[in-house]
């Protein structure tokens, strides 16, 4: 009876790994810029600070983009790992 081969390669390679890295780094600076607004004094209101442009259209916009770019790290296929091989 012959054995099974053994596939023991791993599923995500270097390339993986560094856009794996740099997506996150981009959804870093994404929830960094959508950080921020408070105020020390809860008896004033700065509507400005709170709903700049920055926290209510770049930094969702910069968050979606790293979750894209994280999405293609994890599908994308590396030369070792074709479906053919």
């Amino acid at each position: 009876m012959a054995k099974p081969e053994l596939n023991n390669d791993m599923p995500f390679t270097a390339t993986n790994y560094k856009l794996l890295l740099i997506g996150l780094a981009i959804l870093v600076v994404g929830y960094i810029l959508m950080s921020g607004g408070g105020n020390g004094d809860p008896n004033a209101f700065d509507a400005e600070a709170l709903f700049s442009t920055r926290r209510i259209t770049v930094a969702p916009i910069v968050v979606l983009i790293g979750y894209a770019f994280v999405a293609y790290a994890i599908l994308k296929k590396t030369g070792e790992n074709e479906a053919g091989k």
